[in-house]
C-alpha cells in the first residue's frame, strides 16, 4: 500500500535536519502541541515536500471531512491533512523537518512507517515528538515540561531522562518504539495542561514546550510570538 506522496528529488539539500512532529488527538490537549509546531513554520517558507494519503487511517465518522468553499465559490473538500513541511535556518545548527497532522485511528505500524521513511530519505539525525496531557496542576503555574530519551547519548548531553511510562498509547508511542527498532534516535517532549481547561487553548503550554525545543535544537523556535497570547489568556484567567 503506497500512502507516501513525495517531492524529494527537487528539493536542495539540508543542513543536519532534525524532525519535529506533532498530531492532534488523544497527547495533544487543547492543541498545544500541533499549534506550537504551527508557531515555529510561522513566517517561514515551509514547502510542502510529502503528504500522507488520510483514507486508510481514520473512521471518517470520527475525523469528518469538511466541505468549503474556494475563491471561485466551488466546492471543495478539506481532509485530515499529514503534510511534511521544511523549514530552513541558515547560519543555524539544523534545518528542521515539520509535521503538524492528526492521529490516525487505523494502522498505527503503516502510518509510522510512512513517518519514518520521511525521516530516513531526508537523513534526518534525530527525531523530537511533542505532546500535551492533562495534569493535576493549576493554570496559575508555569506548565512543567519533561523530555525522555532510550538514546543514552541524548539523555546526558540534554539532561533528558528514559521513559518509564506503561500503559495504553497512542500513535505516538507506537512511533516512538519502531524508531528505537530502526536506530533512528528520538527524544519526547510533553508538556502537562491543566486538566479543568478542557479544550480551551493553551498559549503558555505552548511556548514552555517550544523553550524546551529550543534547547534540543539549538535553533530559534519562534516562541516569544506567544507571548502577547499568553499574557492575554493570563489575564483572562484571573
Amino acid at each position: 500500500m503506497n500512502v507516501l506522496t513525495t517531492a524529494f528529488d527537487e528539493l536542495a539539500p539540508l543542513h543536519r535536519p532534525i524532525m519535529v512532529l506533532a498530531l492532534r488527538g488523544l497527547f495533544d490537549i487543547a492543541e498545544v502541541a500541533t499549534d506550537a509546531i504551527d508557531t515555529v513554520a510561522d513566517g517561514r517558507v515551509a514547502t510542502v515536500v510529502a503528504s500522507i494519503d488520510p483514507d486508510p487511517f481514520y473512521d471518517f465518522t470520527q475525523e469528518r471531512p469538511q466541505v468549503v468553499l474556494d475563491d471561485a465559490d466551488q466546492r471543495a473538500i478539506e481532509w485530515p491533512e499529514n503534510e511534511f513541511r521544511v523549514a530552513r535556518f541558515p547560519g543555524g545548527a539544523h534545518d528542521l523537518v515539520l509535521l503538524a497532522g492528526v492521529e490516525p485511528h487505523l494502522r498505527y505500524a503503516t502510518f509510522a512507517d510512512a513517518i519514518i521513511r520521511v525521516a530516513t530519505e531526508l537523513s534526518c539525525e534525530m527525531v523530537v515528538t511533542l505532546g500535551a496531557a492533562p495534569e493535576a496542576v493549576p493554570h496559575t503555574r508555569a506548565p512543567q515540561v519533561v523530555g525522555s530519551s532510550t538514546n543514552d547519548g541524548l539523555v546526558r548531553a540534554l539532561g533528558l531522562s528514559r521513559p518509564q511510562y506503561q500503559g495504553v498509547t497512542g500513535l505516538v508511542g507506537v512511533l516512538q518504539q519502531r524508531l528505537d527498532a530502526a536506530g533512528l534516535p528520538a527524544v519526547s517532549i510533553r508538556v502537562g495542561v491543566p486538566h479543568y481547561l478542557g479544550n480551551a487553548k493553551h498559549p503558555q503550554a505552548s511556548a514552555a514546550l517550544l523553550r524546551h525545543l529550543e534547547h534540543v535544537l539549538g535553533v530559534p523556535t519562534g516562541h516569544a510570538a506567544l507571548a502577547e497570547d499568553a499574557m492575554r489568556w493570563r489575564e483572562i484567567g484571573r
